[in-house]
């Protein structure tokens, strides 16, 4: 490939995963207004299951009986079992053990992370542009939060949280390096079947033994209609989408754009009512500026 196809193909993806940030986030308020009547396991085993539910036909659908049936299923429920199911667990266990800020803060390390492992296990060279990169989209993501960065707790829940981050980091390279051969709808239908598979085993088991159970009879259709949101919108089509841009960018470069994320969910709440924070505007400005920075898309002047 050219380097006159390469621009092109960085932008679609760097869209893409923009994409996949906006429609993660949209999740977030769903998260916090089940976790009260769900325990985190259970509402991870249902969260996975929906979202399984939703992939698994379409994949069929798309490639064929003979390539799902051929699939590597032992290593798709590994990594997405260690990935997806455990790292969305210490998630949700995190937001209720800490609260939302102290995991979005600890999650800004996940640029941090999946370019530690870009440069243990593929070999990947430091360059002063990623790093600097790097710099801007960890201090665009941390300037978001502002004043209420005094909030952030350490404990239990921050160790979940960042946990769970390298969890899911790992099995989002994992997802894109063992599976060569599938479609992104077959990448992420795998994994996310492992999770379900994995979380749903655990749930069940953690409730026969009277752990924490479902509040059923408190679910309503607002409840019902968030925890659809949350599996099928933030879990399937935002997991594909960020399958496909980490297939192009790599992991650590695609995480850049989760510290953009504070400011798409001030933009769903200012439309449900809520105020503009000019401050979240400018850390996603920052963000971005340190996404073309990492890539070294920024236009070179032209020479006489």
């Amino acid at each position: 490939m050219t380097a006159a196809f390469a621009r092109p193909s960085t932008l679609s993806a760097n869209l893409i995963c923009m994409a996949s940030m906006l429609i993660w986030a949209a999740g977030l308020p769903a998260a916090d207004l089940l976790i009260v009547h769900i325990p985190p396991l259970p509402l991870t085993a249902l969260r996975m299951a929906l979202a399984a539910g939703v992939l698994l036909p379409l994949w069929l659908l798309a490639d064929g009986r003979a390539v799902v049936a051929g699939a590597q299923w032992g290593r798709g429920i590994l990594v997405g079992g260690i990935g997806f199911g455990v790292g969305s667990y210490l998630l949700i266990f995190a937001q209720s053990r800490t609260d939302a800020v102290t995991v979005a803060v600890i999650s800004a390390t996940m640029p941090v992370i999946g370019i530690a492992l870009e440069c243990l296990l593929d070999g990947r060279r430091l360059r002063a542009g990623l790093v600097a990169g790097l710099a801007l989209s960890l201090a665009g993501g941390l300037l978001t939060y502002g004043g209420k960065l005094g909030a952030v707790g350490f404990g239990l829940g921050a160790l979940a949280a960042f946990a769970s981050v390298v969890c899911f980091t790992w099995g989002s390279r994992a997802t894109v390096i063992s599976f060569p051969a599938l479609s992104p709808i077959g990448r992420t239908a795998i994994t996310l079947t492992g999770g379900a598979l994995a979380t749903g085993i655990a749930a069940i088991t953690q409730i026969s033994l009277g752990g924490p159970a479902p509040d059923w009879a408190a679910l309503g259709a607002r409840e019902i209609s968030a925890l659809l949101l949350y599996g099928f919108g933030a879990l399937a089509l935002s997991q594909i989408l960020w399958i496909i841009s980490v297939g192009q960018l790599g992991i650590g470069l695609a995480a850049l754009h989760i510290n953009a994320a504070p400011f798409y969910v001030m933009l769903f709440l200012y439309a449900l009512g809520g105020s503009w924070e000019w401050m979240q505007v400018l850390g996603a400005a920052i963000v971005g500026f340190g996404v073309i920075i990492a890539q070294g898309l920024m236009p070179r002047r032209a020479r006489n």
